[in-house]
């Protein structure tokens, strides 16, 4: 019984470092998210990692995911990432999933406080194939509900020159990127 807690504990420390890793090396690091750098230097983002086997018990990590942030000062938390490595595998239901998780927010009344990004291996904006590589964007190595704090992204807004630019600029910077750059950034992709 033991063994299997410590190999439970060990495998969700392995998908957080993944998780972090791709936070570094992708997201900052390619600067797809110019905000992110900051936060991420001053430990402000966390990673948590859940560990449901069904979407009803992963709502509820979320909503309590939400309550920490506001019970937390953004000093001390900024913004979360919700892992889902056990559920959610294709993107169709992720996508899916990501409408009642939209749904809770504004339940919850925190719709102009909270706003949800979305990242799944398998992730596909909608007008896009599969294989193009503007969806790498939004690739990462699990599905991810990043939690947002709409004040905070604000702010930084505010000191951003042509934040509109953001996309098309991600964009650019990934399909400039060559295979050899795609296999090592992103390792989990079935390419």
């Amino acid at each position: 019984m033991k063994s299997t807690i410590a190999e439970n504990a060990q495998a969700l420390n392995d998908i957080e470092q993944t998780v972090q890793q791709w936070l570094n090396d992708v997201v900052i690091g390619l600067n797809l998210c110019p905000f992110a750098a900051k936060p991420q230097r001053n430990k402000q983002i966390k990673i948590h990692v859940s560990s449901d086997k069904t979407e009803n018990d992963l709502l509820e990590s979320i909503y309590l995911q939400l309550k920490e942030l506001d019970e937390t000062a953004p000093q001390e938390l900024e913004t979360t990432l919700v892992v889902a490595p056990y559920l959610l595998e294709d993107f169709e239901d992720y996508n899916q999933f990501l409408d009642l998780v939209e749904g809770l927010v504004v339940q919850l009344g925190k719709s102009g406080i909270y706003q949800i990004a979305s990242f799944h291996p398998d992730y596909c904006f909608y007008g896009t194939e599969p294989e193009d590589a503007e969806n790498l964007t939004n690739r990462s190595p699990y599905p991810i509900f990043h939690l947002i704090r709409e004040e905070s992204m604000e702010k930084v807004l505010k000191h951003y020159p042509d934040p509109e630019a953001i996309p098309e600029r991600n964009i650019d910077c990934v399909e400039n990127l060559t295979p050899e750059q795609i296999k090592q950034l992103f390792p989990y992709l079935k390419l």
